[in-house]
């Protein structure tokens, strides 16, 4: 009789691991990102996982660091620093829209690695802006708070619209009939974007909020 031999491991590595976790996020979200399906993927048992990462934590804060490792590789050498804050606020951007699980996690880990990705870049250029040191933390959470807010929230809206349907001009169309049909003397301002809201750009939207904050800025 033939003896049972184990599963081959050839080529198991964090990385490999990593990986793979993202693409059951991309898959499945967080919800589907167990050891048992990694494992599966993997051609391995859960405990050669735990080798590499200590839990699905661990796991978890791995996942998003390479995620914006990858995404946030923009030039800003040759930029001016406010350049250099929207390219980074968009590739930010796009990438919790790609991603939204991502969004969702980061918002969970403030203080670990993947959110000092985002945070150091972007205190760099505030402090190449020539804001005074006493205000550089406060300018810069300012940044990192819009940033991350109104791109998790956009990535919740997408999300929102594909369970609703998911043809965003019809669905911005009925919201706008809706505020029009409001009364104007209580809500005299919401009637008045109805019309705007109807084809209005979210992206466009998110860099001129970025745009707000950074003429705001004075050294």
């Amino acid at each position: 009789m033939q003896k049972n031999t184990p599963r081959r491991e050839y080529g198991l590595s964090r990385e490999r691991i990593i990986d793979e976790a993202i693409a059951l996020l991309d898959i499945s979200g967080e919800s589907g990102l167990t050891f048992r399906s990694l494992a599966g993927r993997l051609d391995t048992g859960a405990g050669a996982i735990y080798w590499h990462v200590a839990n699905k934590n661990d796991l978890m804060v791995a996942a998003c660091d390479a995620v914006l490792a990858r995404a946030l590789v923009v030039p800003v050498a040759d930029n001016a620093p406010q350049d250099a804050i929207r390219a980074l606020a968009l590739a930010l951007f796009d990438a919790i829209d790609e991603r939204p699980w991502l969004g969702e996690v980061l918002t969970r880990m403030p203080l670990q690695s993947p959110m000092l990705r985002i945070l150091e870049p972007l205190g760099q250029q505030v402090r190449a802006m020539g804001v005074a040191e006493p205000q550089q933390f406060a300018v810069a959470s300012a940044l990192l708070n819009y940033i991350l807010g109104v791109s998790v929230q956009n990535a919740a809206n997408a999300q929102i619209g594909r369970q609703l349907g998911g043809d965003r001009a019809v669905l911005l169309g009925a919201v706008a009939d809706a505020w029009t049909a409001l009364d104007a003397a209580a809500y005299p301002f919401t009637r008045s974007i109805a019309g705007q809201l109807r084809e209005h750009d979210d992206r466009a939207d998110y860099l001129a909020g970025i745009n707000l904050i950074l003429r705001g800025i004075a050294p």
